[in-house]
Formats: structure tokens, sequence, C-alpha cells
């Protein structure tokens, strides 16, 4: 697996401590993006939260799944949750060790109080000491959170005295990309009241049953009945897919806090397991759990993002759309368009391509996107995505054949192609809505529903590389078009 070691280094570590008639809890900041550069301990709230219990077991959650792998179990995991500021809510989002489930923590303007909110992203500590202390916290005193240092302790601090050396693996950045593009295709499927939510959610198994994750056993799919979800073996018509059930265990941090539950997924599916997001409700707050189609596969490779990525016209996008964000909490799509001249279709694009560098997410809630900065270079996961580069290395080979009509029977070979891999010669054909098939094994397995297989992402390049060359000019020949004519 490739990965990198990125060292975050904090002022001091995060910790709860209390003060005269409340507690503070200080989380600190690791470099991070704020509206004018670079910062190396960015301050983005000081203020009250207005249900502190509720926020603390939110954060705890987000922790949980930062420090989980529900897949290969035995090999540790450690992340630091990432924060962005959007001005006027705070997300605190982190990814599992196995790249299977996306958290987030919402803190909408509702539940902070007391202060301004700021701009940016970074990386904050959550160390053992302080789970522990967020864990006994009771009561509903006052909780005072500060997000980033205060003044005093940047001006008499040296230097960092806490720095962490953590693996960030490559496929992490893809699953943050593709979670994005697998919730911007979701609906709202079902909405329980509190009661229900808390009575469903305890019900599910909090570890994997024999076989679960491995290819052994079925997904799990609920389908609303009434005012709850029933549980069924089989993809009924209006069902959710829920694979792996025990990874929604973190929402018991916040059960006793839930004032409901909603279930998105996808419109329509052919029986194929799904990934889903589920989001319990709190004062002031969200917290949401977005779970891959399968507990062995991890969103990284799930190829949503592998069509804007293969073209030039989504890049160039990409840079114009980038200049415009500004931190919003939910980006107007129509909106972008408007300023930078596109279409709202070339905009969506852009917004996956900025995805791929972790430069903008997706609510679900909101149905809509948001803009956040992660520390990661731009073209990282174009460069290690394997099916990508395999295609571009097929392309540079030349190895696709795009195949030309013939006079006599024009429209029979349009929209196919031979891709030459290995010792096989593979067919693509362009299909309904544009869509490429292939011959090749993935695309039997899959059918599309894991994005593109290296063959069709290579004729997708060359047909790009054929429009953007002017063709060759040719002598003016009366006989070269007569009927019968079979070039």
């Amino acid at each position: 697996m490739s990965r990198s070691v990125q060292a975050l280094a904090y002022a001091r570590p995060s910790a709860l401590t209390a003060e005269k008639g409340s507690s503070l809890l200080g989380l600190e900041t690791s470099g991070g993006l704020t509206p004018v550069g670079p910062e190396a301990h960015p301050t983005f709230f000081a203020g009250f939260l207005s249900s502190p219990q509720a926020a603390a077991r939110g954060l705890l959650a987000v922790a949980d799944v930062a420090a989980a792998r529900y897949y290969q179990r035995t090999l540790r995991a450690s992340l630091d949750p990432v924060v962005t500021a959007n001005g006027d809510r705070l997300r605190f989002e982190s990814f599992s060790g196995c790249c299977g489930v996306y958290a987030r923590l919402d803190v909408l303007p509702e539940g902070l109080d007391g202060a301004d909110t700021g701009h940016g992203t970074t990386n904050v500590d959550v160390n053992n000491p302080l789970r522990e202390a967020l864990s006994r916290m009771t009561g509903d005193e006052p909780l005072h959170l500060r997000v980033g240092p205060d003044e005093l302790a940047v001006t008499t601090l040296d230097g960092p005295v806490v720095e962490k050396k953590v693996p960030l693996p490559d496929r992490w950045l893809r699953g943050f990309a593709e979670s994005q593009v697998v919730t911007a295709g979701f609906d709202l499927r079902a909405e329980l009241s509190a009661a229900e939510a808390v009575r469903f959610l305890r019900s599910l198994p909090r570890t994997a049953t024999t076989g679960a994750g491995a290819g052994g056993r079925a997904p799990l799919w609920v389908v609303p009945a009434g005012r709850t979800l029933r549980p069924t073996t089989r993809p009924v018509p209006g069902a959710v897919c829920l694979p792996g059930p025990e990874r929604l265990s973190a929402l018991q941090r916040v059960l006793r806090h839930a004032t409901g539950l909603r279930v998105y997924g996808p419109a329509g599916h052919d029986g194929a397991a799904t990934a889903g997001a589920w989001e319990v409700t709190l004062p002031g707050m969200r917290l949401t759990l977005t779970l891959s189609p399968e507990p062995s596969r991890g969103f990284s490779g799930e190829g949503g993002v592998l069509e804007a990525l293969a073209t030039d016209e989504a890049a160039a996008d990409a840079e114009l759309v980038s200049v415009l964000l500004s931190w919003e909490p939910l980006i107007d799509v129509a909106d972008l368009a408007a300023q930078s001249g596109l279409s709202t279709q070339r905009v969506r694009a852009a917004l996956v391509r900025l995805g791929t560098a972790g430069r903008v997410g997706y609510d679900a809630a909101d149905a809509a996107y948001f803009h956040r900065e992660l520390p990661y270079d731009a073209r990282r996961a174009e460069r290690h995505n394997p099916r990508l580069a395999a295609a571009r290395t097929l392309l540079a080979d030349g190895a696709v054949l795009l195949h030309t009509p013939t006079a006599a029977g024009a429209g029979t070979d349009a929209g196919t192609a031979t891709v030459r891999s290995g010792e096989r010669r593979y067919q693509v054909r362009e299909a309904a809505g544009g869509v490429l098939g292939c011959t090749c094994q993935w695309w039997a397995d899959y059918r599309g529903r894991r994005g593109p297989c290296k063959h069709a992402l290579a004729v997708r390049m060359a047909r790009r590389d054929q429009a953007a060359t002017p063709p060759a000019a040719t002598p003016t020949n009366p006989t070269a078009t007569a009927a019968g004519d079979t070039r």
C-alpha cells in the first residue's frame, strides 16, 4: 500500500480542563489552510457549545472511527480527525483505517454560542487522556470550546511540544474523494423519530458475524415499515442496504441525545450491495456515518472519480472553479456556473476533481457540496490511482485501436474500440448514456458499479486526444467519394 508520513505538530496536547462554573475543551490544531494562507496553529472558534454532552460524545464517535478498522482488525489505525470551519459551523471528519467508514460531526450554527466561527481546515489532536476526560463528562454544565491555541499560548511557547508522525495511505485520500462522489447520488430514504431510532440502532449487532465482509454472507437490507425500519435479506423495492451493521457502533455514543435518524441511499439498485449514509440528528448537530458497500471494500476503490481525472477539460475547469471557492458551508452550483461561465454539468465535474485533492466534500442532509482544504498534493490521488495509471500506460503503449464506421455499413462499428492488454484483446463499446462497456472480467463483475475499467478509461482518453487533434488535410478527389468506396 502506497503511503507517506505527515508530521502533525501541536502547540500542546488537547485537554478538557475545569474553569469557574464551566469546563474548557481545548482542541489543539496542527498546520492548516485559512483564507490568508497556511498557518502553523490556526484558531477557528472560541465560544460555548449549546449541548455540551452531545457534542462531547459526537466528537468521541468521530475519534472512534478514526482509530478503528472494521476489516482486518489486527492492524492499527491512527489519524487525527480533520476540522473545517465554514464561517457558520464546524465540521469534524474522520475515516476508518480500512477506508470503509466515513464519519462527520456537523456542529451547526444553533449548536455554537458566543463567538464567530472562522474559516479553514486543519487536523485536531484527540489524544487518549482527552478521550477519557470526555467520556467522564456528566451533568450539563457549560462547555467552553476552543479550536486552536489562545494568544497567550502562541506568544509564550517557543515551538511545538507535541508532534505525531501519522502514516497517510494514499487510499485514504481516494476514500475521501470517492465518498463525496457516492453521497452526491443519495436521496433521503427513511426518517425515524428519536424513540424508533434508538430502538432500531440498539437492535443491531456490535460485532461482525462469522463470514460477514468476507464474501460468505449476503448484505443486510432494511425497508421502511410504518414508523420504523424492518430488516430483510432481500433487496426489495425501497430497501436500503446496510452492509456490516456492526460498523454503525460509533452511533451508540450519542443515542441518549438523539432527536431522530435519517437514512440516505441511492434512488435505485439492481440487487447488488450499495453504500448508505446514516445520520443521527442531535440538538444543534448532526452525526453521520457513511458505509461502503461491503465491510471488506473501502471507498478508495469505487472508481467514481476516474472519469473526471481522465479529462483535461475537468482539470482546467477545476482550476477555474477553485479560485471561486471561499470556504462556503454550502456551495451553490448554479452560482458557480454563473460566475465561471461553465455549465452546471461541467461545474459538478470540476467539483469531483477538486474532491480528489480533499478540497470539496458533500453533505447529504443539505444536498450540497462544501469547501475544505486537506493537506494533500492535488496530483497525489491521480498519480497513485492504479486503474488510471494502467489506462495511461495502455494509451502510451499504443494498445488502443479506435474503430471508424465504413461507408457501406455506417454505424456498425461506431463507438467501438479494441484494447490490447497483455496477450488478450478486449472490445470496448459505448452503450446508452455514453457509458463504455467492456468484455473484460472487471466489467462482467461490476457492470459499471465501481467506475470504468482501465480499458474503457484508455479508450476515453484516446477519443479525447483524437478530438483534440485537427484532421489532416486531404486533396479533393471526386472519385474518392463515389458510391461503393469502402475506405
